[in-house]
């Protein structure tokens, strides 16, 4: 009897040890793996001149990726500019007729320094009696007649720059319309040149050099590869189980039986339940309502859009 219960003993115990062996993780909730992904648009129509990108290319951002022919638009920018240049040519140049009245008064002006010298010696023979004082209200009279046409002179000095300004305003004015369309159609011109909007890797393209497209029309697909997030769902037992910025546990197959870790953080938590999706799993699967989370993860390059992923927050 007693040489019978070692090899009972002996296989009960290598089977508990195959099964640990054979055992997998327990996992809190199952995703896809999914990237911020932005689709870059042409905002103008015409052809495309230079596109020299293909898919799986390393973009930097800021970087110039697709150039739009805007040889029609660099026209309508110079037929504009020579509309404006055209206004300044029909402005009235009030100086010619300035420097007349200006000449007219400096002659006038002249005049009466005269006149003021006269009434003055005048005055003093009036006192002598060495003139007549219809001598001296002779040229007291000249000098308010003077000073009369001094004051039409100046006002006439006032009345043709008023006029004139008013004339050149009502001409000019057309140009500020005309600026702002020369404005709008060089900020044109500067969006025919495609600017990548982040570092990324191009996932798709949509169009090749020498087509024409219009406005809106998606030229390429990029995201950012260098971390992707794990999309999961979650059922409202957990919710108390996790929060913003926790690290959790990921894995993703490696082989059949084999599974690759990596630490990820948790950046999302929906603030509603939704019904569960047909292709997600959650840890109790007889949930009818679960809430869907993010976690972000590192990516040495191994992780893939749409790769399924396991999560593990608990011991």
């Amino acid at each position: 009897m007693k040489t019978m219960k070692t090899p009972l003993l002996l296989f009960a115990t290598l089977a508990l040890i195959g099964a640990c062996k054979n055992q997998q993780p327990s996992f809190d909730a199952t995703g896809t793996f999914e990237a911020d992904e932005v689709i870059v648009s042409s905002e103008i129509a015409g052809r495309i001149l230079h596109m020299d990108l293909e898919e799986g290319d390393q973009l930097k951002k800021d970087s110039i990726t697709v150039v739009i022919d805007a040889g029609n638009l660099a026209l309508q920018k110079e037929q504009v500019e020579a509309s404006i240049r055209s206004l300044r040519e029909k402005t009235y140049d009030l100086n010619p007729q300035l420097q007349l009245l200006r000449n007219q008064l400096q002659v006038q002006e002249e005049q009466m320094n005269t006149l003021q010298k006269e009434e003055r010696r005048f005055s003093a023979l009036v006192a002598a009696d060495a003139a007549t004082p219809k001598q001296l209200d002779d040229i007291q009279a000249q000098i308010k007649v003077l000073q009369q046409q001094m004051a039409v002179t100046r006002q006439q000095m006032k009345v043709t720059e008023t006029n004139t300004a008013t004339q050149n305003r009502s001409v000019l004015s057309e140009g500020d319309p005309l600026g702002k369309r020369a404005n709008i159609i060089a900020d044109q011109i500067d969006r025919s040149r495609v600017i990548n909007p982040l570092n990324g890797t191009v996932l798709t393209k949509y169009a090749h050099a020498g087509e024409v497209i219009g406005a809106g029309k998606g030229l390429y697909k990029i995201a950012d590869l260098s971390s992707l997030l794990l999309r999961a769902y979650i059922s409202g037992d957990q919710i108390p189980e996790i929060k913003l910025g926790q690290s959790v546990t990921v894995y993703v197959d490696k082989g059949k039986k084999d599974y690759k870790e990596y630490k990820g953080t948790i950046t999302w938590i929906a603030d509603k339940a939704e019904f569960t999706p047909k292709t997600i799993q959650t840890k109790d699967e007889r949930a009818n309502l679960v809430y869907a989370i993010k976690v972000k993860v590192p990516n040495d390059g191994y992780l893939k859009i749409g790769q399924y992923g396991e999560v593990r927050w608990g011991k």
